[in-house]
């Protein structure tokens, strides 16, 4: 096997163990959970082309939705597979992540292996929501501006477009990529600066594409405008299917006004909620959510989206680490990898939103997966070598422990919840 074709090989094997995993048993229960109230139906709108549903989010994850039904049914097999899609490419975007930012294998799969531990992916891996599509494109995006980022020759075009096509779609999934992009091009234009200090050249240097270190061959100014209207029009093309709804079409002239719809639809205020948590308190997995609690296909069963402890709060830790190495070290990858996680959960202190769900904790709760596979490459070392590995094993040991309540796996009674019970805030 070669060094080129062993990534790749270990990336497929993870992916397909995600997949195999997220599969089994997907179709429990028989019949909608939590917002899948929400999005399948108006999946099954958009398959009849009737008229507008669910117009406070953009349609791509409906899209995907509406086509699980078109191939397998309007049953929990059609609503679900391809977020089970979604998730195992979410799974197989960290490896690439990781594998990019440090070229070690080992490194790629423990953070794609703590992932698939997290809970969080496996549950929103194995429901109709938007999230799942959302992450998985965005996480998909940033591996291809780092594969740009390394390319030689003239190979960085093709790859930053296919970045600016994914972060499309994960906008188009859900506006909560929107960041994302943006903090992309800043990224940009921080490592092109970097590499004209470190070489000693003009600030000026750092707007062409000859010579760099890093992303060879793109113009600084051409390689912003393409990630911002390839993204953009990407984007707005997903909306086609709306210009042939029956009642209400969408029109090229209503298409830019009916996003500041959308925002108002987004920034309403809402009513209280049980579930409702704030953005402070997500990290410390004070408030999780019962997506489903009931009786279903002939026993009580559970699905707790909850974040598995050891890698949420261990991720914590491990995100300090990485500022450590980057201040001591001047690394950037792992300033990269902290300032990722921070600035991807620090958005939601200023996100417009009157109330909020650890759901929306989903996206950073996987970047705490790249933190602590980052953090370990650093420093399990030496005799520390195996603390890696033990933590992996920590994580599979507390994934099986709840694993009855995040599989809707048959329980023992309507108080069977009660042992997993960790918290007086949890519900």
């Amino acid at each position: 096997m070669s060094p080129r074709s062993r990534p790749f090989l270990v990336a497929i094997l993870i992916g397909v163990a995600a997949e195999c995993l997220f599969l089994w048993g997907l179709t429990i229960p028989h019949k909608l959970v939590f917002d899948e109230v929400h999005y399948v139906p108006a999946a099954r709108v958009l398959l009849s082309l009737a008229h507008p549903a669910n117009t406070e989010h953009p349609l791509v994850a409906k899209e995907f939705i509406a086509a699980g039904i078109l191939l397998f049914g309007d049953n929990s097999l059609g609503w679900r597979f391809f977020s089970t899609v979604a998730g195992s490419a979410t799974v197989m975007a960290v490896f690439a992540i990781l594998w990019l930012l440090f070229g070690r294998v080992r490194t790629a799969a423990i953070g794609a292996v703590l992932a698939l531990l997290s809970l969080t992916v496996y549950v929103q891996a194995r429901i109709a929501m938007l999230d799942g599509y959302c992450v998985a494109f965005t996480l998909g995006a940033v591996a291809a501006i780092l594969w740009s980022m390394r390319a030689t020759g003239r190979g960085a075009w093709p790859r930053w477009l296919l970045g600016a096509v994914l972060f499309g779609l994960a906008i188009g999934a859900k506006w909560a990529a929107l960041p994302y992009l943006a903090w992309t091009g800043i990224a940009f234009l921080v490592v092109r600066l970097t590499d004209m200090r470190g070489a000693g050249r003009p600030i000026a240097a750092s707007l062409s594409g000859r010579g760099q270190t890093h992303w060879p061959g793109l113009p600084a100014v051409p390689a912003l405008a393409t990630l911002g209207l390839v993204a953009g029009a990407v984007y707005l093309a997903t909306f086609l299917p709306a210009f042939f709804y029956r009642e209400d079409p969408m029109t090229l002239a209503g298409l830019i006004p009916f996003q500041r719809t959308m925002y108002h639809l987004q920034t309403e205020i809402l009513p209280h909620h049980t579930y409702q948590s704030s953005w402070w308190s997500w990290p410390l997995l004070i408030r999780p959510i019962w997506y489903f609690y009931e009786q279903a296909d002939g026993a009580m069963r559970g699905i707790f989206m909850v974040g598995n402890p050891p890698i949420m709060w261990g991720g914590l830790i491990a995100v300090a680490a990485c500022l450590w190495s980057w201040w001591r070290d001047r690394d950037g990858r792992m300033g990269f990898v902290a300032l990722l996680w921070i600035a991807g959960y620090g958005v939601w202190a200023i996100t417009p939103k009157s109330i909020g769900f650890f759901y929306y904790y989903y996206l950073p709760s996987i970047l705490l997966c790249i933190a602590l596979a980052a953090a370990f490459d650093r420093y399990a070392r030496g005799r520390w070598r195996h603390w890696d590995e033990a933590f992996v094993v920590l994580a599979f040991g507390i994934a099986v422990y709840f694993f009855p309540i995040v599989s809707a796996a048959p329980l023992n009674g309507e108080q069977a919840f009660q042992h997993w019970m960790w918290f007086p805030g949890w519900p």
